[in-house]
């Protein structure tokens, strides 16, 4: 019996659109509304700085954007496939998408440390 990948891609598809929809609507109210309304004061680069030092901060910043990017990565192959119809090129397509996430994930891990 053949076995896929099919599940591990899913379950971060999964996984990235609940954390999706847990974080980004608060990173989109603060950043795109109340911070340039003046609801709310804007953070200080040295705050921000001293908040990101902490682990778990770190942590928590490389979890949401590495699984928002496989959420991304799952979407936007699956759009490809069946809105553009390139069924032909599976497998060029889901390497592109999904290294992609690994790089810029890999990447964020990087800078996190």
């Amino acid at each position: 019996m053949k076995k896929h990948s099919e599940p591990f891609w899913w379950t971060l598809f999964g996984a990235g659109g609940a954390v999706s929809a847990l974080f980004l609507p608060i990173l989109i109210f603060l950043t795109g509304i109340a911070f340039p309304l003046g609801w709310i004061e804007v953070p200080s680069y040295d705050l921000l700085q001293k908040w990101i030092s902490i682990w778990p901060a770190r942590i928590l910043v490389f979890v949401i954007v590495s699984l928002s990017l496989f959420h991304w990565a799952h979407r936007f192959r699956f759009t490809l496939y069946e809105g553009l119809q390139l069924q032909n090129y599976h497998k060029i397509i889901a390497i592109f998408c999904y290294g992609s996430a690994i790089a810029v994930s890999v990447y964020s891990f990087y800078v996190l440390i």
